[in-house]
């Protein structure tokens, strides 16, 4: 269950990486594609989505696991 890195293909568009993997696990010409398919495979493992800019920083997450500190209400 790796987490899933929505990152910059170096060359050229999106990737999809697990957490700890050498290759891509699919490559996009978008960053919306790769998003929808990272978030698709980051349910199924009920992992965390981590979307990248193109400088490399973290600009958003998404988990879709057991969250430990689930919202209250």
């Amino acid at each position: 269950m790796a987490n899933q890195h929505v990152t910059p293909h170096p060359n050229g568009g999106w990737q999809v990486k697990g957490a700890g993997n050498t290759k891509a696990t699919s490559r996009h010409n978008t960053q919306k594609d790769a998003i929808d398919s990272a978030k698709s495979i980051a349910k199924n493992q009920g992992s965390e989505l981590l979307i990248h800019r193109p400088n490399g920083q973290i600009r958003d997450r998404d988990s879709y696991g057991n969250d430990p500190y689930p919202p209250k209400g």
